[in-house]
């Protein structure tokens, strides 16, 4: 069987659940954007890195990058879900724990950061920025991992990262390409200014 063909029979078994998926994001943004859901906004800065695609596109370093940008000014959190975890809800994350307790990247933040910065992980961003904001009211700044589909928070300013080797302008959404998010949508690339760090 050629190449081709495989292409094809794999546009024809996947091209029906990507359509799915593209309904189910365009109801979540539509009730969104008509305020069916609302989203909450904050008077403390927060920073959402996140990416539009499956698969590594460097949010943790680049997370560890804006950190040391602002640790020296500023206090600073930074809120993950904490992937792969063993335990739920909201957790501060101390250097000494074990990754089953907090995910292995929230981790390595903190064994970088210390004191420094303020670490913790709740599936629940909201949930998370308020404990954040009870347990340290001194705060200036939260940094959210992995948060642009997440849109029950509107944060102060969003970097979208993408994979220059996957070029997004023709990729589908999954489980057809690799797009997590829809283009053309407010939560898609297209609305996104594309700064060069």
């Amino acid at each position: 069987m050629s190449t081709r063909k495989v292409g094809f029979f794999r546009f024809l078994l996947l091209w029906p659940l990507s359509l799915i998926y593209k309904f189910i994001g365009d109801m979540k943004n539509f009730m969104y954007e008509n305020h069916i859901l609302k989203s909450k906004e904050y008077d403390l800065p927060i920073i959402s890195v996140g990416n539009i695609s499956v698969g590594g596109t460097g949010k943790t370093p680049h997370v560890e990058y804006v950190l040391r940008m602002l640790k020296d000014d500023f206090k600073t959190a930074m809120l993950s879900r904490g992937y792969k975890r063993k335990t739920k809800g909201f957790r501060i994350v101390e250097a000494d724990d074990d990754y089953t307790l907090c995910g292995d990247e929230p981790l390595q933040v903190k064994r970088k950061f210390g004191d420094d910065v303020v670490v913790a992980v709740c599936e629940s961003r909201t949930a998370g920025v308020e404990k954040l904001r009870e347990l340290y009211p001194d705060l200036n700044v939260i940094i959210l991992d992995d948060a642009f589909q997440h849109r029950r928070i509107n944060p102060g300013l969003h970097m979208l990262l993408i994979n220059y080797n996957y070029p997004i302008a023709t990729d589908h959404v999954l489980p057809l390409g690799r797009l997590r998010a829809l283009r053309g949508s407010k939560t898609g690339i297209w609305q996104c200014k594309e700064i060069e760090l």
